[in-house]
């Protein structure tokens, strides 16, 4: 029997940080009274298969971003491992990876980049880059005058059209106008159908999760409370939203 690949091993990771909200940076810096540390992951532990499409659930504050930011290398871990085994991993989340100050033109090659690819792989697909995005002459404007909307057609097209071994994927499918969200759903259907691509979608829709994923983790405070078959976890994760009403 041929063993099969793992894409992304997590082993009792935890993940904190400091809650200065109620602090200014004056009184966090020469006061002696100290921030609260908020812990956002707790012990958690799993693999995911290279080809896995996996959805993560949970109510807001849950720790679904940050474990999502975690995978990215955008947050760092307080204690535990992830390993990607040598694959190369690109996040989809509003809010993240954009210099607001550039135009969105400059964006594609900046995300790019950070991506791993080069310039010249960039440049062969820009203009499917572009014409996916449905922005015009927008692409040539500063991200700072995007819309949410714009902001997230853009971001979905460099992913969706660069694409890496893995992708996570925070909520962006519910961004956008209603075409949109149509043609994004359906170039996901087309992009997790390769084998070989290994997915992992935050998602608050119920479709998302059951039509897209093999598998659905539901995160509770920072724990994994449950995983299994999308179609089981998403009706008990329901099931206790209703109860919580």
């Amino acid at each position: 029997m041929k063993k099969e690949k793992i894409a992304i091993s997590i082993k009792d990771l935890f993940i904190s940080y400091r809650d200065i909200k109620k602090f200014s940076i004056r009184k966090t810096l020469f006061s002696r009274e100290k921030t609260t540390l908020y812990t956002a992951i707790r012990g958690v532990s799993f693999d995911i298969k290279k080809g896995e499409i996996v959805g993560i659930c949970g109510k807001n504050g849950s720790g679904k971003s940050t474990l999502l930011r975690a995978i990215a290398g955008i947050f760092s871990a307080d204690k535990g491992t992830i390993n990607l085994n040598n694959n190369s991993v690109s996040l989809l989340s509003i809010g993240v990876g954009f210099q607001k100050k550039l135009t969105g033109y400059d964006n594609i090659f900046l995300s790019g980049m950070l991506l791993g690819f080069s310039k010249e792989q960039i440049d062969a697909k820009l203009n499917d880059i572009i014409e996916f995005s449905e922005l015009g002459d927008f692409i040539y404007k500063p991200v700072s005058s995007y819309s949410s909307g714009m902001y997230s057609k853009l971001a979905f097209s460099i992913t969706a059209i660069l694409e890496t071994d893995i992708m996570l994927i925070d909520e962006v499918l519910s961004v956008g106008d209603v075409a949109f969200k149509e043609k994004s759903y359906n170039k996901m259907k087309e992009l997790i159908s390769d084998e070989n691509r290994t997915v992992v979608i935050v998602s608050h829709s119920s479709k998302t999760l059951e039509e897209l994923c093999d598998r659905v983790i539901w995160l509770h405070e920072g724990k994994i409370l449950e995983d299994g078959k999308p179609e089981e976890v998403v009706s008990h994760y329901e099931e206790f939203i209703k109860n919580q009403i």
